[in-house]
């Protein structure tokens, strides 16, 4: 088990070669092909039925520790070699690294099995020479490693991008940007939706009862959530796509901030496959209405299936399209940094760049102020982003709150408290027009929402 967090037992024959094999294929994928390490690592599991869970534990714990740690791991491993050429070989590269973490982070893995293991696994992937210098390497790190191990929370921070981690202590402050960088657990559980009105605890007893050995619980931040984990495919269990889809918590909350009520007219802006639009039509109700909208037709072709009354294909930031005005309360999740699914994307950090704060940050201006305009008079919006960093969240807000510029739709954003009772069980204060999800605080992935009454 990785100190601080949750991880499988990783002795004996859990360190099966098939397991690196696994979390090396991910890894070249992320840093070769820009992949997202849970997709990847989800079809690699797929495809190789013959791991069993334990094995799969390893692949995954590999794969996520090397990701949220390589930045400390390769400064480690500098420190013992004579040059990079290791890095320039991605194969070489992510069996250095995993066998570097499991030696300084994997409890219970005999050292000399860890750098067994991957000096074998680069004889394959390279020669004997490069076996030879991983097998100097890493028994000079293991050597290290045995007067005193460092921590995996330290090692996580000091591996996060100087941008990041600046960006994170100007948004939520030295101490909650390690919090938040360092939270478990990764990668986090998958969340459930249930519809409104279901029971919750008996829809828990029941899916437990199909899903033998998986961990089945509430969730805290949306009254809705059901947090689930080992539980195979999704698909396979009882209530999928009718009383319950998948949807990760804090993303349930967003869409219930925006307060949506029965009989009301809503917008779902960037609707993306339509999660929240599933959610919302079963807030609005038979007699209420929603609708999506996403600058991508193919995603709406999903979201026209969750419960969606009609579907427009707009890009926002060029103008409103076909998309009709009147609608009572506006939802924009804005494209955003994705910042806050670090724990479960730990790929991210290695994604961006300090300069797409800001392009970010003007093309959800333009995305917001174009869908308010299709909202009534004195209707609500609800701008959120899966981001924590203040340049996506307060900075956005401040510009939304002002006048218009130039070319922009005349409409007026003005700041409003959330009126929805889901605001009152995040124990926001009175008045309170934003918030901030944190993973360490909340439980969910990282999000920012902000309520605006809407004037032409």
């Amino acid at each position: 088990m990785a100190a601080e967090q949750e991880g499988p037992d990783a002795s004996g024959p859990a360190l099966a070669g098939d397991a690196r094999r696994v979390a090396a294929r991910v890894l070249e994928r992320v840093w070769e092909e820009s992949a997202f390490a849970s997709a990847a690592l989800d079809a690699e599991l797929s495809r190789l039925t013959v791991l069993d869970g334990r094995d799969a534990g390893l692949a995954t714990e590999l794969v996520y520790g090397v990701l949220r740690t390589q930045a400390f791991l390769e400064e480690q491993i500098d420190k013992l070699a004579v040059s990079r050429r290791w890095a320039g070989d991605p194969a070489v590269r992510a069996h250095l690294l995993m066998g570097a973490y499991s030696l300084l982070f994997l409890d219970r893995v005999p050292a000399f099995a860890a750098v067994s293991e991957a000096v074998n696994a680069m004889r394959v992937v390279a020669d004997d020479r490069v076996g030879a210098f991983a097998n100097a390497v890493l028994r000079r790190l293991a050597d290290e490693a045995a007067k005193g191990r460092p921590a995996l929370i330290d090692a996580v921070v000091a591996s996060a991008p100087g941008w990041l981690r600046g960006a994170l202590r100007r948004a939520i402050g030295r101490a909650g940007a390690s919090a938040f960088l360092s939270a478990g657990p990764v990668p986090p559980p998958l969340g459930l939706c249930l519809a409104p009105a279901e029971d919750r605890e008996a829809w828990i007893a029941r899916l437990g009862e199909a899903a033998k050995g998986a961990t089945i619980e509430a969730g805290k931040a949306s009254p809705h959530a059901i947090l689930v984990r080992g539980a195979g495919e999704l698909r396979r269990l009882p209530g999928f796509g009718e009383t319950w889809i998948g949807q990760e918590e804090g993303a349930q909350v967003v869409a219930l901030l925006l307060g949506a009520k029965p009989g009301e007219r809503v917008l779902d802006a960037c609707a993306g496959r339509g999660n929240k639009t599933w959610l919302l039509s079963r807030r609005v109700g038979a007699t209420g209405d929603v609708e999506a909208a996403d600058l991508h037709p193919n995603k709406l072709r999903v979201a026209a299936t969750t419960g969606a009354r009609a579907t427009y294909a707009v890009d926002w930031s060029a103008g409103t399209g076909r998309v009709p005005e009147g609608y009572d309360r506006v939802l924009v999740d804005a494209p955003c940094s994705g910042v806050g699914t670090l724990r479960r994307r730990p790929e991210i950090g290695l994604k961006r760049e300090a300069g797409d704060l800001e392009r970010l940050s003007s093309l959800q201006v333009a995305i917001a102020r174009s869908a308010a305009s299709r909202a009534r008079e004195g209707g609500r919006l609800v701008f959120a982003v899966c981001s924590v960093l203040r340049e996506e969240c307060e900075g956005v807000v401040e510009r939304l709150s002002s006048d218009p510029g130039p070319g922009e739709p005349e409409v007026k954003l003005v700041p409003t408290p959330f009126d929805a009772e889901e605001a009152l069980a995040l124990g926001l204060p009175e008045g309170a027009s934003s918030v901030r999800l944190l993973p360490h605080v909340h439980g969910t992935d990282g999000y920012f929402a902000a309520m605006f009454t809407v004037h032409h």
